[in-house]
């Protein structure tokens, strides 16, 4: 490494370093590997998988094998009812958007219990944007929100309050651009039951984006009614060109499926345009990529942390999800640091990432993503906004080896400059 792509010996020495003190995480990751690859595989056999799958159809679709294929090995291995699996969702907050607006009805109340939601989900809810948008509080929604305690828990007591009346309870598993801690499937499980208890008839629905096969269950598994996230992130195992999913209870997935296509279609229809293999190899290779993720993400805590930085999670703490975030402190050294990230990536490495303003936020974003598939979080990238404290959110490696030359690098260039 230090010949090829330059690293001094003093970081060098810091990456083994970095490594020799997260042998049981690596250890216990691997474990986590073996349960969802057994998972997996069992469902694949279960189901028939066969090459007729891979068919590809046109127009519309109907009686599309692999399609309806697809939708079965999801809702088998998330163990749930039914699911929406699609290629033509074109992120995870179009899944999301789907799902809230697919259930919730003029009139109807929501709240999200996690605290502000994903940044893109805001303008789909109208809690920013234009109005007569076509956002949910446009459509007559009622939204609240419960914040997070100081420590970045959900506040129980008062959830148990708020959630009394509510038709939806969303919350996200993942911490977005915060320093707050992912949920486990543990805490999930928790929350859930509390939920429950006060409004039996609520929809529970857990954005799971980067959270897919980070643990040996899965929210659906511990009583969410719905689970959304996207194909280009932890189960699309790096393959997927495009997609997202909605696994749940039946009645609910069909209502969905009305949202993405139309009332009374649904399900029935949707070319799938060549895209089937991929969606079901990169499924099949997920848990073995999401476990190369999540040692990238472990290491990464690692390697900052001996550089004197402030990681989160720690090095040493069980992951639910393949995000760290790195608090740098100054805009000059999170440039640098997508730099290196960029610089060591195997698409575009040429190229210089720059903030800018994106779809869906309202401030600027610097995004260092060299990518097979534009914007994949299961490979390895780099992405924050550009306000104090100048975090920077890591995610992905779809190698273990090659994850690790990236943070690596991204160290050397704040060094270097």
């Amino acid at each position: 490494m230090e010949n090829i792509f330059g690293f001094n010996s003093k970081l060098l020495g810091i990456s083994y370093k970095a490594e020799e003190r997260v042998e049981d995480q690596f250890k216990y990751i691997d474990n986590i590997v073996l349960k969802n690859e057994e998972k997996v595989l069992n469902s694949f056999i279960k189901n028939k998988v066969s090459e007729n799958s891979f068919n590809t159809t046109t127009g519309y679709g109907y009686d599309d094998i692999g399609r309806d294929m697809i939708d079965k090995v999801y809702s088998d291995i998330f163990r749930t009812e039914d699911a929406l699996v699609r290629h033509n969702f074109v992120n995870g907050t179009h899944a999301l958007s789907t799902a809230l607006f697919g259930v919730l009805r003029p009139g109807d109340s929501m709240i999200s219990i996690t605290g502000n939601p994903y940044d893109t989900l805001e303008e789909v809810i109208g809690i920013r944007g234009d109005k007569n948008n076509g956002s949910l509080i446009d459509f007559g929604i009622h939204y609240d929100q419960l914040d997070l305690l100081k420590d970045g828990t959900v506040d129980i007591e008062n959830l148990k309050i708020r959630v009394k009346d509510k038709n939806v309870v969303y919350i996200q598993r993942s911490r977005g651009y915060s320093d707050r801690p992912s949920l486990s499937i543990e805490t999930l499980e928790y929350i859930i039951q509390i939920i429950k208890l006060e409004n039996s008839s609520t929809i529970i629905i857990v954005d799971n984006c980067y959270g897919e096969f980070a643990e040996d269950r899965e929210p659906s598994e511990v009583g969410a009614d719905i689970v959304v996230g996207s194909l280009i992130k932890n189960p699309g195992g790096g393959i997927c060109d495009t997609g997202g999913y909605i696994v749940g209870k039946k009645n609910l997935i069909e209502l969905c499926s009305y949202r993405l296509t139309s009332v009374g279609i649904g399900k029935e229809v949707g070319c799938t345009i060549g895209q089937n293999k991929k969606i079901l190899m990169g499924l099949f290779l997920s848990p073995s990529v999401v476990g190369n993720a999540l040692k990238v993400a472990v290491f990464t805590s690692s390697f900052y942390d001996l550089l004197g930085f402030k990681t989160y999670p720690s090095f040493n703490e069980r992951r639910t999800d393949i995000i760290t975030c790195i608090q740098l402190g100054k805009e000059e050294m999170l440039i640098k640091f997508c730099e290196g990230i960029q610089e060591l990536s195997p698409i575009d490495s040429f190229l210089k990432p720059e903030p800018w303003d994106m779809p869906g936020y309202n401030y600027k974003v610097i995004m260092a993503c060299g990518s097979f598939t534009s914007g994949a979080s299961i490979e390895i990238s780099a992405d924050a906004p550009l306000k104090p404290p100048y975090c920077v959110w890591v995610q992905g490696g779809l190698t273990y080896n090659t994850g690790k030359f990236a943070i690596i690098n991204s160290a050397k260039k704040i060094y270097d400059n």
